[in-house]
């Protein structure tokens, strides 16, 4: 395992980058703040340095909240703001690879290779991991074909919004906003049910982030998608 200081590369950290990506976002994003000791036993357990965007958002954030909280980037985590930190989330995943993003309707981001569980590794690589989502309207994983560099890059830069266009719902806004970071929408018809395509006329209801996607992987396991 290497040590904190072989981890944290201050002449090549990549948060100058992320920092850049954040600024010139059409979407609303904000960086949550970190305690230096929870930072550094995150980015030590992960493992990996803060020249990659990974490393550096676990070291200098708490995380992203992005679009109002539609979208949760995984940091070390931010008690205060109730946004658990990358490990924690990941402690409940009994999947395949690296869960570093959850969406407010359960869909979750995770970086992998395949099938298999792999350790992470550089972005933008042939035969590297990259993203895939766990999508709650078909319950199935869709490979987004990014490294988790591109991916970041990409939604902040206006990928998002086109990503979830056909969930959004006159005021959502203020409804999303109003969801605690540590909790998603529960959606009555279920989105992945014919009656659930149409998520304005939908029932949303705050649950516990882990209650739900709990039950959106249960249901899928049930289902065997």
């Amino acid at each position: 395992m290497r040590s904190l200081a072989e981890l944290i590369t201050d002449d090549r950290s990549a948060w100058a980058e992320i920092e850049a990506a954040v600024s010139g976002s059409p979407c609303a994003v904000e960086i949550l703040p970190t305690d230096p000791v929870r930072a550094a036993s995150c980015l030590q357990k992960l493992q990996v340095t803060t020249n990659s965007w990974l490393g550096s958002l676990v070291y200098l954030s708490g995380g992203l909240v992005v679009d109002e909280g539609w979208l949760r980037v995984l940091g070390s985590g931010s008690p205060e703001h109730r946004l658990p930190d990358i490990h924690t989330v990941n402690a409940g995943f009994e999947g395949a690879g690296l869960v570093v993003a959850q969406d407010i309707m359960g869909g979750e981001f995770v970086w992998r290779q395949g099938d298999t569980a792999q350790s992470p590794g550089p972005s933008g690589q042939s035969g590297q991991p990259t993203i895939h989502y766990f999508a709650p309207d078909t319950l199935g994983w869709e490979d987004v074909g990014l490294g988790y560099t591109d991916w970041l890059y990409a939604m902040l830069g206006g990928a998002l919004d086109q990503f979830y266009r056909s969930w959004r719902w006159p005021g959502w806004q203020d409804e999303v906003a109003d969801c605690p970071l540590d909790a998603g929408l529960h959606i009555l018809p279920p989105l992945f049910t014919k009656e659930g395509k149409e998520i304005a006329d939908s029932s949303r209801q705050p649950v516990p982030m882990t209650q739900l996607v709990s039950t959106l992987h249960d249901v899928a396991d049930q289902l065997g998608t």
